[in-house]
């Protein structure tokens, strides 16, 4: 069953250096104050796995944190790079970068095939691109019923997968809706998970559209209001498109960055920075 903790509590005892780790969410309900807390407590040589490695991956690169990046696409939102994640690849700052690309789709099959206890994931989605030449992990398989050729992806069943909530109950079942992404297939495929979440309550009510995590899946609870900021959690918060913006100019720069994050990471302990 989840047990609640506290976000700090949860990390130094869920994630550990050298693990894989998924922090997922798509424009919403992303696991930043998560992420943050990953670079406060300075865990390194991780294999970070993500659909859509926005602003939170680009700090946890820049602090060092990563070796490997396994993802779908990378991108400041509405704005443009990740200038972190592309000073690691181009210039090894902090540190080299390994990566490891895949299609959407590519990466939603991996997580359901993890999620299933499946060894691989069959698709079509990769004919007539390049990505089967430079990533070793997309293989050609032929169809035993129809000769088709066929794409072959192996299940992603990472060591923590994090994600945020809307709210979980003292039990540690987790509620969450609205614009979802992979969350739910992220979980049920990792050994261990972290939910944070807007606010513990005594009973989860019925939503529209909510999906409920039940406790026997998750590890650990931590309420943390906020916890997806600068993205947005409905019926909570809206999106901070600031944020975003000034984060281009921040990330940038390795000094102006380095100082970013001593000063709102590194020299704070609250849930948003």
């Amino acid at each position: 069953m989840a047990r609640i903790l506290s976000l700090a509590a949860a990390v130094s005892e869920l994630i550990g250096d050298g693990d894989t780790v998924a922090l997922e969410g798509f424009t919403h309900l992303i696991p930043v104050a998560a992420g943050q807390e990953i670079i406060r407590q300075r865990r390194r040589e991780l294999t970070l796995v993500r659909m859509t490695p926005d602003i939170v991956y680009d700090q946890m690169i820049g602090a060092g944190c990563a070796r490997k990046l396994v993802f779908s696409w990378g991108g400041n939102p509405g704005v443009g790079s990740l200038h972190r994640f592309r000073d690691a690849v181009q210039h090894s700052w902090p540190v080299p970068l390994v990566i490891e690309e895949h299609s959407h789709a590519g990466m939603a099959n991996r997580y359901v095939a993890g999620a299933s206890g499946l060894p691989f994931a069959v698709l079509r989605g990769y004919a007539g691109t390049d990505l089967p030449g430079v990533t070793d992990t997309i293989k050609a398989i032929t169809c035993p019923f129809t000769g088709e050729q066929l794409a072959a992806v192996p299940a992603l069943n990472p060591d923590v997968t994090v994600i945020h909530a809307q709210r979980a109950d003292r039990h540690g079942n987790v509620q969450l809706w609205g614009l979802l992404g992979v969350q739910k297939e992220a979980v049920l495929a990792a050994r261990r998970s972290l939910v944070t979440v807007e606010e513990i309550v005594e009973e989860l009510t019925p939503m529209p559209g909510a999906i409920v995590l039940p406790a026997w899946v998750v590890d650990a609870v931590a309420e943390v209001p906020g916890g997806a900021h600068p993205s947005y959690a409905q019926g909570y918060s809206d999106r901070d498109n600031a944020y975003y913006a000034a984060w281009d100019a921040i990330a940038r720069d390795r000094g102006e960055f380095t100082a970013w994050v001593d000063r709102h990471v590194h020299e704070t302990s609250g849930s948003r920075a």
